[in-house]
């Protein structure tokens, strides 16, 4: 299984806030090998073990992650709609490269159901998931305070998921689910040389913050903040050529 080539220091434990038990259930998410498969699989490829243009074998995935193949294949088939698997009839599959301008032309459409997720949420949201966003906006501080990136993509994670099942709007989070995982690899790869940890952490808590307020205005002036910052981020990107052809 190809790797990044580079070693990461395993991450600092970050002390968790509130239960978030609505965050986790969406559509019955995590419930099946599949859904598992494809958690452990996004996240492989999120933080970049499994390396962009590299070639995907299930038999080797199959033995790394104790699975059977078949919850693998289901996986890596949703991997590939998401843009993060590139299946080549004949060639086998690889991980997508990065692309830089694929990135922001994402960015153009992430940024109105972003909005349109905060908003929702912002109305609609119950009393247990404005709990479980303050208790996110937390999290993500504390994980930013420790330096911790792994912590941090797997609460943007679960920011995304809650906020998806707080909208009360299937469609938008349809489609929010077709390039979380890109957007989450891209700023994985990056923040390091051209972002601030600690800045995007208070940003993704003020939109959880004001979510959990119920103003609407406010989430969705802290979304777009949320998103100037990142469009800001991806156009000072460089990539080694190797990553973007």
């Amino acid at each position: 299984m190809a790797t990044s080539g580079t070693r990461r220091r395993r991450p600092a434990k970050v002390k968790l806030g509130l239960p978030r038990p609505t965050a986790l259930a969406v559509s019955k998410q995590g419930t099946t090998l599949t859904a598992q498969a494809y958690e452990r699989l996004e996240e492989l490829i999120v933080r970049l073990e499994l390396a962009p243009n590299s070639l995907i074998s299930e038999h080797a995935l199959s033995k790394h992650l104790g699975m059977g193949r078949t919850p693998i294949r289901e996986a890596l088939q949703r991997l590939a709609r998401e843009g993060l698997v590139i299946i080549l009839p004949r060639r086998g599959m690889f991980v997508a490269p990065v692309d830089i301008g694929a990135q922001m032309r994402l960015i153009e459409v992430r940024r109105r159901i972003e909005e349109l997720l905060a908003s929702g949420a912002a109305q609609r949201t119950n009393a247990e998931e404005r709990r479980a966003f303050r208790s996110l906006a937390d999290d993500m501080e504390r994980a930013a305070q420790q330096a911790d990136d792994v912590a941090f993509m797997r609460l943007d994670r679960e920011f995304n998921t809650l906020l998806t099942v707080a909208c009360r709007n299937e469609f938008a989070a349809a489609a929010i689910g077709l390039f979380a995982g890109l957007s989450r690899r891209f700023w994985f790869f990056n923040y390091k040389r051209f972002a601030s940890l600690p800045k995007v952490a208070r940003l993704h808590a003020a939109v959880a913050r004001a979510v959990a307020r119920g103003d609407d205005k406010a989430a969705r002036s802290a979304s777009n903040a949320l998103m100037d910052h990142i469009a800001e981020f991806t156009s000072s990107t460089v990539l080694p050529e190797s990553w973007a052809n």
